[in-house]
C-alpha cells in the first residue's frame, strides 16, 4: 500500500508498505476513504514532536471502511463506515474514566506519532470499540473528516477550556483550520464579539463569512494595540491561541482582560515567555489541553443536522499519490489559500 512516511526534520517520502494486520484482539483494520493534513503534521516535520521518530507513517484523521476486526471487538464490524478519532482510548484506564482520553495509559495521541497513522491506504486501529464512530452512508465525507480532530480540538481546547459564555468578548489568534473550527463552535455559546487575528487576508475574509464580528491583520505586529482600541483598553474575556509559536501566545498575554482566560490550542515546540511581571495581579487563567474527543458524539449530531457547516473549511482535494503536492500546498497556505485537504 502507498503511505506518507516521516523521514526526519523537514523530510518525508511516499513509500510502499505492507497492509497492516491485527496484532491484538481489540484491533480493527480500516481501509481509508479520506484523510487530511493537520497543522500538527507540519509541527512534526519541523521537529517539534520528538515522540514521532523517522520511519513513522503520518496522519491521525480520516474516515474509512472496516475491513477486519479482532476477536475482542464487539460494537464495530467489517463493512462498517467509520470515523477515526485522532485519539485512541482503551475506555477503562484511570484517565479514560475521567474523560481524559488524550492521556489514556495505552493510547492517547498515538496515530502518526507513536504508531503508524492514517495517511495510507489502510490503518490499524487499536481499541476499535472506543476509538471509532459509526457513520451513516449518506453523509458529506469532506465535512466529517474534520470531526476526527479539527472540530473537537477547537471546541474542547479553545471554547470549553476558554469558558466562553453569552455576551463575552473572544479573540482567536490564528485563522487556520483549527482557528476557524474554534470560530464556528464559539457561536454555540453566543459571545457578543469574536475577533479573529491573523496575517492572511484570505483567511480573515473567510472568518467574516463564518461569523467573526471583527478581523485584525497583524502584518505590522500591532494587533494588540488595535484590539485594545476596539475594546476600549479592556481586552478580551477569552484569548485563544491557535497557532503554536511564541509570538502568538505572547499576543494573547497582551490582550487578555483582567479576570480573563488564555486558552492554548497550538502545538509549541520552543519556549514561550510568560510575563508574570505584568499578569501576576490580573486574575487570569491559562489553560492547556490535548483534545480528548469526549465531545465527538455531540459534534457528530450537530454536523449531521447542519447546525455547524464545515464545508467552507475544505479548500483542496488530492489523491493519495499526490500527497507530497498536498503538503507543499498546505505548507505554503499564504500563496495557495489552503485550509484543509
Amino acid at each position: 500500500m502507498k503511505v506518507l512516511v516521516y523521514q526526519g526534520v523537514g523530510r518525508k517520502t511516499v513509500e510502499e508498505r505492507p497492509i497492516p494486520t491485527i496484532t491484538s484482539p481489540t484491533d480493527a483494520i480500516v481501509k481509508m476513504i479520506k484523510t487530511t493534513i493537520c497543522g500538527t503534521d507540519l509541527h512534526i516535520l519541523k521537529g517539534d514532536v520528538p515522540t514521532c521518530t523517522p520511519g513513522r507513517i503520518l496522519g491521525h484523521e480520516g474516515i474509512g471502511i472496516v475491513e477486519q476486526v479482532g476477536s475482542g471487538v464487539t460494537s464495530i464490524h467489517p463493512s462498517d463506515y467509520v470515523l477515526i478519532s485522532c485519539i485512541t482510548a482503551d475506555g477503562t484506564c484511570e484517565y479514560c474514566r475521567r474523560g481524559m482520553y488524550s492521556h489514556c495509559i495505552h493510547g492517547g495521541w498515538i496515530f502518526g506519532n507513536q504508531i503508524d497513522g492514517t495517511q495510507a491506504e489502510y490503518v490499524r486501529i487499536p481499541y476499535a470499540d472506543t476509538s471509532l464512530y459509526k457513520l451513516s452512508e449518506n453523509i458529506d465525507e469532506d465535512a466529517f473528516v474534520l470531526l476526527s480532530d479539527i472540530l473537537p480540538t477547537g471546541f474542547e481546547c479553545g471554547i470549553l477550556n476558554g469558558k466562553v459564555q453569552p455576551g463575552n468578548t473572544v479573540a482567536i489568534v490564528g485563522a487556520g483550520p483549527i482557528g476557524l473550527a474554534t470560530l464556528l463552535t464559539a457561536q454555540l455559546y453566543s459571545p457578543a464579539e469574536i475577533i479573529m487575528i491573523d496575517t492572511d487576508d484570505h483567511r480573515l475574509e473567510l472568518s467574516k463569512c463564518l461569523g467573526a464580528t471583527t478581523t485584525i491583520n497583524n502584518h505590522d505586529g500591532r494587533a494588540a494595540e488595535t484590539l485594545m482600541k476596539i475594546t476600549k483598553s479592556r481586552g478580551v474575556d477569552t484569548a485563544i491561541e491557535a497557532v503554536g509559536v511564541p509570538d502568538t501566545f505572547i499576543l494573547c498575554e497582551n490582550i487578555v482582560a483582567a479576570g480573563g482566560i488564555i486558552a492554548n490550542i497550538g502545538v509549541h515546540g520552543v519556549k514561550v515567555e510568560l510575563h508574570l511581571e505584568r499578569l501576576w495581579s490580573h486574575n487570569i487563567t491559562i489553560t492547556t489541553r490535548l483534545v480528548d474527543t469526549v465531545t465527538t458524539p455531540m459534534l457528530l449530531k450537530l454536523v449531521k443536522s447542519k447546525k455547524i457547516n464545515l464545508n467552507l473549511l475544505i479548500s483542496h482535494h488530492f489523491k493519495l499519490d499526490q500527497i507530497l503536492k498536498a503538503y507543499e500546498t498546505f505548507g505554503n497556505a499564504a500563496s495557495t489559500n489552503a485550509l484543509t485537504h
